[in-house]
């Protein structure tokens, strides 16, 4: 089994991180584009950050154009967008695949951790669309898989990350 925390990425800014880096956090893992009809959820992500950061939550962006096109820019370019579209203060990564022969190691060890996206009781063995979200505990654990369309206001997120985040204060 791979260790999760210790599968390595960039940030946007070029520098090496790993989800090892966010232990003791609660993080949720999203695929974005800027050019999707899902991208207007960058608003939601933010309004969950905000609310929940002094809790210990985080949200780890990772760009990727794997779907349709829709993320054709360059890590500046899509930094640049999320500052001033969406006033995007959480951490955004380097842009990766996440799907098909070129996913980046991470997501294929996301997959393999929670191969059924929460709500559907159906195996996804592939990301299906931009804005999937992967929620990991605070110990670096994949605790649920929400699909694209539930958005990051949706109560089932909330409550999953309201109750990662009572889990581990206790």
């Amino acid at each position: 089994m791979s260790d999760l925390t210790a599968i390595g990425f960039k940030r946007n800014d070029g520098e090496e991180a790993t989800l090892g880096d966010y232990l003791g956090q609660v993080v949720l893992v999203v695929n974005t584009a800027s050019k999707c009809g899902l991208t207007p959820q960058y608003e939601g992500l933010q309004r969950a950050y905000e609310e929940y950061r002094e809790q210990g939550f985080t949200i780890l962006a990772f760009p990727a154009n794997d779907f349709a096109g829709q993320e054709p820019g360059t890590d500046e370019e899509i930094a640049e967008f999320c500052s001033v579209r969406y006033a995007v203060t959480f951490p955004l990564m380097s842009k990766i695949s996440v799907a098909g022969p070129t996913r980046h190691p991470l997501y294929t060890e996301l997959l393999r951790r929670r191969p059924k996206t929460d709500g559907t009781g159906a195996d996804d063995p592939e990301v299906q669309w931009n804005f999937e979200k992967f929620l990991i505990d605070r110990d670096g654990e994949v605790v649920a898989r929400f699909a694209p369309t539930v958005a990051p206001d949706d109560p089932a997120i909330r409550k999953a990350i309201e109750a990662q985040l009572e889990r581990a204060a206790a």
